[in-house]
């Protein structure tokens, strides 16, 4: 008898751990809409060393796009998102990082004047789906159009080895900052491979990761993930 195994068939894939999402429950009333500073700072006096580490991102606390009849309103200064049960504060570290993170467990954390209860936290591995979207991408500070934009993403993501097939820029939002404002866009790509799509999470796209940029999370489809 003579056997021969299809030595074409890939090895399933095994998605590292070596960067993870930890994913706390939060307790509050409310916090601001643009939260991304006050989050960022609230976490960095509690946890110094997280400014200090660039592998690190900080998602936004998120409410809905829209739903129900409501709309985000274009312009966050001022706006209050109210918490519900569905929040979660969420870090993208680095594995080793763990206890240390979690760490937060128990504290309270000042977000501009409200106050955030940190609970207990699940570790998440990133995600293997083809789909995956950024709210907000900074390439290099610098207000751009949005074929510069594109071309500067495609081009980062070339040099971590990602092949691009399919990219979609979303319309320009802002994130309020001391005196500025920074110009950010949101960001789809489709059809990568299970290892681009995990790189592409790991090492994040553009500046400001402890903004909550760059940081990419799964989409289940195109439609649903609404770079707009």
């Amino acid at each position: 008898m003579y056997w021969s195994e299809n030595k074409d068939k890939k090895a399933e894939f095994i998605v590292p751990d070596n960067i993870v999402d930890v994913v706390f429950n939060i307790q509050g009333k409310a916090v601001p809409l643009d939260n991304a500073h006050a989050l960022s700072s609230a976490i960095e006096q509690l946890l110094p060393w997280v400014a200090e580490n660039p592998q690190i991102g900080i998602h936004q606390i998120y409410g809905a796009e829209s739903g129900n009849g409501w709309l985000r309103p274009e312009n966050t200064e001022n706006e209050v998102l109210y918490l519900s049960r569905r929040q979660k504060l969420i870090l993208r570290i680095p594995k080793e990082q763990l206890a240390e993170t979690q760490q937060l467990t128990g504290q309270t954390l000042t977000v501009d004047e409200y106050e955030l209860k940190i609970g207990q936290s699940v570790v998440r591995k990133l995600s293997e789906m083809n789909i995956i979207f950024a709210r907000h991408v900074v390439v290099n500070g610098q207000e751009q159009s949005e074929d510069e934009f594109m071309q500067a993403c495609a081009a980062q993501c070339n040099a971590l080895g990602i092949e691009v097939k399919k990219m979609m820029c979303g319309l320009e939002r802002t994130i309020q900052l001391p005196g500025r404002q920074l110009i950010t866009r949101g960001l789809m790509l489709a059809d990568l491979e299970k290892e681009d799509s995990i790189k592409l999470q790991e090492n994040g796209l553009g500046m400001e990761r402890k903004l909550g940029c760059g940081l990419f999370v799964p989409q289940k489809g195109i439609d649903t993930a609404n770079p707009d």
